[in-house]
């Protein structure tokens, strides 16, 4: 974890970023994914993500949060900012030394 400086550049490094396409003021609304990082590493963080979201309740609400909130592709984008809130989980239990544990609610 020391070889990134925060969690945004370990999401970049797994290519779980967007690309910017925009002119003047106009900001396009459907952007795909930039295909550049570790193929394998952002496969395997979706593929985490997914299932994280089916099990934990705090990651179930973000999932559809986001899901309604997507113009398109609603699944696809929601479940990468649900990797995207992983890797900021991940990189911050990783960088600290800390042992996941789950928080009981009630």
């Amino acid at each position: 974890m020391s070889r990134f400086k925060n969690q945004n550049a370990l999401a970049k490094f797994a290519g779980l970023t967007w690309r910017q396409h925009q002119s003047s003021k106009f900001s396009a609304e459907d952007i795909p994914l930039t295909r550049s990082g570790n193929y394998y590493l952002r496969y395997y963080l979706i593929e985490a993500a997914n299932s994280v979201r089916l099990r934990e309740p705090e990651y179930a609400a973000f999932y559809r949060k986001k899901f309604t909130e997507a113009r398109h592709h609603h699944h696809k984008r929601a479940l990468v900012l649900t990797a995207r809130k992983l890797v900021r989980m991940v990189f911050t239990l990783l960088s600290e030394g800390q042992i996941y544990r789950q928080r009981r609610l009630g």
